[in-house]
């Protein structure tokens, strides 16, 4: 599907791609969009409205909002990705090889999956952040790890139908290994859904993120993270600063809601079963 017809077909899913990739070029090309120091302090304008210097406002430290937000995307698209793409990697891998092999090991597989998935997200990752402590690294494995069982969960339903099909038959007819089977001709046909997975968690690895921030288990100080950002507003100054919560808790909104639009765009064009739905 090219592009254009992707746009035309898929709409929704084109306006969240769009707002995916504004994201992308905000946190990659933040240093440039940024017109102050987002962690410099400036006591003569604390609380300062928005207006031309500073376009969104300050907060009570007198930071400049408009660079928070723009350093924040990158923080939040760092830690989104690296954990979604960590729990994806590392599911899809006990996924692929709990299919394949069946028996005991998909058995064994997955009761621990279950253990795991039958806890929420965000609770989950609020027991890791809290026993590892908040740093950028454990706020990516706290969030990868409940990713973990859900990526095994649809990696593992298309490997159940793909070792069936005639030409894994004869490959292990041939006396191919296991193994070589299942990595280089198993895995290959399952990068569709996980294609999907990762766009789909994405969007939950930031809310996570936010969260965890939002908890003060999240992305220390001095890095700016939009969770962090409404934690310290929202309570004491979302009144007297409505833009201390309404800009931060924007941005959260639009990259959840871009992520969730595209993700479901990609499921139905890479999904045979929804094309034409």
């Amino acid at each position: 599907m090219t592009l254009f017809r992707f746009f035309r077909e898929k709409p929704l899913g084109a306006v969240g791609g769009v707002f995916m990739f504004v994201m992308v070029l905000t946190a990659v090309f933040s240093e440039v969009l940024a017109t102050h120091d987002p962690i410099r302090t400036d006591a003569e304008h604390t609380l300062a409205r928005p207006g031309h210097a500073h376009w969104l406002g300050t907060d009570n430290l007198g930071r400049d909002i408009y660079s928070r937000i723009i350093h924040g995307a990158r923080v939040s698209l760092a830690v989104g990705l690296a954990s979604t793409l960590l729990g994806a990697v590392f599911g899809g891998i006990i996924g692929l090889l709990s299919g394949y092999f069946g028996g005991w090991v998909d058995l064994v597989t997955q009761r621990v999956m279950d253990i795991l998935q039958g806890l929420p997200l965000l609770i989950l990752a609020l027991v890791m952040a809290a026993a590892l402590g908040p740093s950028v690294g454990n706020v990516i494995v706290a969030i990868s790890v409940p990713i973990i069982p859900r990526a095994q969960r649809v990696i593992r339903s298309s490997v159940l139908a793909i070792r069936e099909f005639a030409y894994i038959e004869a490959a292990r007819a041939l006396g191919v290994g296991h193994l070589t089977i299942a990595f280089r001709h198993v895995l290959p046909n399952t990068i569709g859904p996980f294609i999907v997975l990762m766009t789909a968690q994405l969007g939950s690895a930031i809310l996570v993120e936010a969260a965890l921030s939002f908890l003060g288990l999240g992305v220390p100080e001095p890095y700016p993270s939009w969770g962090r950002m409404l934690s310290v507003s929202a309570a004491e100054f979302a009144q007297k600063a409505p833009w201390l919560v309404i800009f931060p808790g924007s941005a959260i909104s639009l990259a959840v809601f871009g992520s969730n639009l595209l993700g479901d765009a990609l499921r139905d064009v890479l999904d045979p079963r929804l094309r034409g739905a």
